[in-house]
């Protein structure tokens, strides 16, 4: 089968087809079928109960190639699941408007690549206190990390605070060995890897010996009040009802609070507990802050990653 678009200049067809024909292998990996670009055109053996769909998909890959839009395997993934739901409106409009926060250690840039994402961080720019909630692998914490280094970078804080209850420890925490950071840093291993990727090891470790930044676990947050300050709250489905009060009431002048995580997933022992799912129940009309729902969508995954992760759900239902 043919589409009936065509695609003509050499350079758009290296953008659409991707570093070693990667963007079209994805059609093969999630999809099932052979797509390739012979000449002007694109061709398939999907069945012709396919062809709306791949219309659909190539009027959007082709018009970015054509206006010089760099995009990769994870940006085709994210449009065939938006055409997946009839939801490609305004697509075109996300990727060439991309909205870019930093430059990391490596000099990639870093922006939104999502819809969901993209409100997220205007979110974070614009209110003192912002929730994400939502999935692993929506980029929450990772966006609220870049968004934060931006706003120390750019004067805006004077600080940033990231910390995380380390409910996973429990009890054990007593026996494991060496002092209280030695204890509870591997379970903030995450924010430490976020750190480094934005601003490299070297400044990371600069920044916290001068205390510019600190990692710690929410229990350090008791007693303080946190002004011009970034101060970023992770994996807040394990906090409790009283760990989130406290932590909400640490919010001084000129400081911004993100607080991230998922309400479907909590190590405590009673899911009720939880202070995120109580707090977004409470808080969820207050126009002084921002609550954004991040859905399955925004999780962009290698296509065979989410082809086990579909075994797997079938198995357990």
């Amino acid at each position: 089968m043919t589409l009936n678009q065509q695609i003509h200049h050499a350079e758009s067809i290296s953008r659409l087809v991707g570093v070693q024909d990667r963007n079209l292998m994805v059609f093969k990996q999630y999809l099932g079928i052979h797509v390739s670009v012979r000449g002007s055109e694109i061709v398939t053996d999907a069945p012709e109960k396919m062809r709306p769909l791949l219309e659909a998909i190539f009027t959007v890959l082709i018009k970015l190639a054509e206006h010089q839009i760099q995009f990769n395997e994870r940006d085709v993934m994210y449009i065939v699941k938006l055409a997946e739901k009839d939801q490609l409106e305004g697509v075109f409009e996300l990727f060439k408007y991309r909205e870019k926060i930093l430059i990391n250690d490596q000099g990639k840039s870093i922006y939104p690549k999502t819809f969901n994402q993209k409100e997220y961080v205007r979110a974070i720019e614009n209110y003192d206190l912002i929730f994400g909630v939502g999935p692993a692998g929506t980029g929450k914490t990772y966006l609220a990390v870049a968004t934060a280094v931006k706003a120390l970078k750019q004067g805006q804080v004077r600080k940033l605070v990231l910390t995380r209850p380390v409910v996973e420890a429990g009890e054990s925490l007593g026996f494991l060995p060496g002092d209280l950071k030695e204890k509870v840093d591997p379970y903030l291993v995450p924010l430490y890897d976020a750190l480094y990727e934005m601003l490299g090891v070297q400044t990371t470790s600069s920044l916290l010996e001068k205390g510019v930044i600190e990692i710690a676990p929410l229990a350090y947050m008791r007693g303080r009040t946190l002004e011009n300050a970034c101060v970023i709250l992770d994996e807040a489905q394990n906090t409790t009802k009283a760990q989130m009060k406290m932590f909400l009431t640490r919010l001084g002048f000129s400081s911004k609070m993100i607080i991230t995580g998922d309400p479907s997933q909590t190590d405590l022992k009673n899911r009720n507990d939880s202070g995120l799912n109580q707090v977004l129940k409470i808080l969820q009309d207050l126009e002084s802050l921002k609550i954004v729902v991040f859905d399955k969508l925004d999780v962009i995954r290698h296509p065979l990653v989410q082809h086990i992760l579909e075994r797997y759900e079938k198995n357990e239902g």
